[in-house]
């Protein structure tokens, strides 16, 4: 993928917002659609992975892309600190209990990777561990994907430095926002440096399953890019609904 400080996080600039969003809007129509033979077919499970440093606009992807989806088929969880129980466990324990169940798309809101990522940049976990963590990691995508017929999905949403600044500012002004502000956030974009070199190196250790970078500074283009990778991914499926079974009649 290469430095995350060389590439846009911005939509090209031939773009128009508006003809995107329309393009967004008929895409959400036929993803509802495939959504509802993914379930009636029930082969095939979407795992939807979703990385970014904190205002990347992770809630907001869920609410606006997945929110148009039937709720009965869509699942989300969220990892934040493990509880004590999670940590006297694996750290892949916590996470694989939410692996999809066929005919499902679950979301991560943030995922597995926060555990070679936060854990690294606060000293938690040494480089050894982390290089450790890489493989599990790997060989846990390759069974989902090879014994359950997991298709898994990773975005990392690319946000610029000064955009995070904005947002945050924003949870401090606008009264709406109050609820999501917290002062570690201001702490952790500190840690921006750190950050990066982080995710280049999980980008480098675990790209089996390729990501696919989100240029995240404006939200239609953020939501443009997430619509399409799942809609070109569901129409890959050769889905169709089950025939009709009679043997019971």
């Amino acid at each position: 993928m290469g430095r995350l400080s060389t590439l846009s996080t911005r939509a090209p600039k031939e773009l128009e917002k508006k003809d995107i969003k329309d393009k967004t809007g008929k895409m959400l129509e036929r993803l509802n659609e495939l959504q509802n033979v993914l379930f009636a077919d029930s082969s095939q499970a979407i795992l939807v992975i979703l990385q970014g440093l904190d205002a990347s606009g992770k809630d907001g992807a869920i609410r606006n892309v997945f929110g148009h989806l039937n709720p009965q088929g869509v699942m989300v969880a969220s990892f934040k600190v493990p509880t004590d129980e999670e940590k006297k466990h694996d750290f892949l324990w916590r996470v694989h209990r939410h692996a999809p169940l066929t005919g499902m798309i679950q979301i991560f809101n943030r995922s597995h990777y926060e555990d070679v990522l936060v854990t690294r940049v606060h000293g938690h976990c040494d480089d050894a561990t982390a290089h450790r963590r890489f493989r599990a990691i790997n060989d846990f995508e390759r069974l989902l994907t090879t014994h359950n017929n997991t298709h898994i999905l990773k975005f990392y949403l690319h946000i610029s430095r000064e955009e995070q600044q904005e947002r945050l500012n924003e949870r401090l002004e606008d009264p709406t926002k109050h609820w999501k502000y917290s002062g570690k956030d201001f702490r952790e974009a500190n840690r921006w440096d750190q950050y990066m070199n982080m995710y280049e190196d999980v980008f480098e250790h675990c790209s089996e399953i390729p990501w696919i970078l989100v240029p995240a500074d404006q939200n239609w283009y953020k939501e443009y890019v997430i619509a399409n990778a799942l809609l070109e991914k569901l129409e890959s499926l050769n889905l169709k609904y089950p025939d009709l079974d009679t043997s019971h009649q």
